[in-house]
């Protein structure tokens, strides 16, 4: 292998391109011979076929859903309706109740 720059004209290329072959050796290359199957790895084994009468298991399908009771939306919005008036409902009890403890503290504050 020529590692060193050369002297002649920069061919960038020319160190890159295959080397002549011979005259003799520019014809096809002769074909593989067979491989020796006395030596060497003979391959994988010969597998057994299962018998005739073999499957795989069978999973049972789980039987399909039940059907959901119908909903009653007129009876379902008046709960939310009454839920959302005792939210509010306790709500306004907290806050006056906070609303009167702050009113005690800031009157021990000034008075």
């Amino acid at each position: 292998m020529d590692v060193t720059a050369s002297t002649g004209v920069p061919d960038d290329d020319a160190r890159w391109q295959r080397p002549e072959a011979p005259a003799e050796a520019a014809g096809p290359a002769p074909p593989a011979p067979p491989p020796d199957r006395s030596s060497g790895y003979p391959g994988p084994p010969r597998t057994v076929p299962p018998p005739p009468d073999w499957h795989p298991t069978v999973v049972p399908q789980p039987p399909p859903p039940r059907v959901m009771p119908a909903q009653d939306m007129d009876a379902l919005d008046e709960e939310e309706r009454s839920a959302r008036t005792v939210t509010y409902g306790i709500g306004l009890v907290a806050g006056a109740i906070a609303l009167i403890l702050m009113c005690l503290l800031c009157a021990r504050v000034f008075f």
